[in-house]
């Protein structure tokens, strides 16, 4: 038999008036309940506690001095737990930690977590890049807060918000033959070396992109990094298809990009954003609102323009 905190509140309670009466109308219960707590702890220990008299109240023996002045750190200590949990849920302050599965997520994140963290801000930011796997494996684990992830590849159990939809596109060097063209086509890139973005759910969705042509490109490079891809082909190592647009035109290494569009018509990657949204804390929820705000006003500089593929 365990002793309920609510009990121990009435016992604790009740030794402070005096009077089990007075305990009750303290605490708005009958005095059959603040009767019923002292009982139960006693039961509970085995111990006589509490000194009754019909006229003059009740008194603490020894022992329930000595327990009353435990019970009272206790419930002192889970007062203080329950009003710092409602200060982390309502404050923004605190740890937000967030892991993100988003090639070019340098292009944006910093940008919107200016808006949380500062000279007089008390946030203090995680961030840790990840496959699409890890972010969801880890968002469950309680390792994260937030994920940024490509929600194609969703697990179940994760509620979500998609910040963008992103189209496939063709990435080639300033001096590749194919910059001729205003757009590009599988069969187009077909003819030429593939660099290949080798991540869970991405590297799939480009393998499924050349599923239906009856040649695929040969690819002679495999990375894990966007930045890496991106250098390779401005080297000229070949041709990349990939979905969000830094705000650059430039490699790494400085060697001019040139975007085209794909006029095959291809599913896109869906960003989103993964976090508890039946009960999120505050932290949480003016991040997910800073994140759909940028990408309501912003999230075309991250896509490349397809309108004309519709003339």
């Amino acid at each position: 038999m365990t002793i309920s905190l609510r009990a121990i509140r009435y016992f604790n309670t009740a030794l402070l008036h005096g009077s089990i009466s007075l305990a009750a109308e303290d605490l708005n219960i009958a005095a059959s309940a603040v009767s019923a707590a002292i009982d139960q702890v006693e039961t509970h220990f085995q111990l006589k506690l509490v000194n009754r008299f019909r006229s003059r109240g009740i008194t603490a023996t020894a022992s329930g001095k000595e327990m009353t002045r435990k019970f009272a750190l206790l419930i002192e200590d889970y007062d203080a737990v329950m009003a710092e949990g409602v200060a982390m849920r309502e404050q923004l302050k605190g740890d937000l930690r967030i892991g993100y599965y988003a090639p070019i997520a340098p292009a944006f994140l910093p940008s919107i977590l200016a808006s949380l963290t500062g000279p007089e801000s008390q946030i203090t930011v995680h961030l840790e890049e990840c496959d699409n796997i890890r972010a969801q494996e880890g968002f469950l684990a309680g390792d994260f807060d937030v994920i940024l992830f490509v929600s194609d590849g969703a697990l179940p159990q994760i509620d979500f918000d998609v910040l963008i939809e992103a189209p496939a596109y063709c990435l080639m060097s300033e001096a590749h033959p194919l910059i001729k063209k205003t757009s590009v086509s599988l069969e187009d890139i077909a003819e030429y070396n593939l660099i290949v973005l080798n991540r869970p759910v991405v590297a799939d969705y480009y393998h499924k992109l050349f599923q239906k042509n009856v040649r695929k490109p040969a690819s002679i490079a495999f990375s894990n990094s966007t930045e890496m891809v991106r250098s390779l082909v401005g080297a000229g190592q070949g041709i990349a298809v990939l979905n969000m647009l830094p705000l650059t035109e430039t490699s790494y290494a400085g060697q001019k990009l040139v975007a085209r569009p794909i006029s095959d018509d291809l599913p896109s990657l869906s960003l989103s954003l993964g976090y508890d949204a039946s009960n999120p804390r505050r932290i949480v929820q003016k991040f997910s609102d800073l994140c759909s705000a940028y990408f309501k006003l912003q999230g075309k500089l991250h896509l490349l323009d397809t309108s004309h593929l519709d003339e």
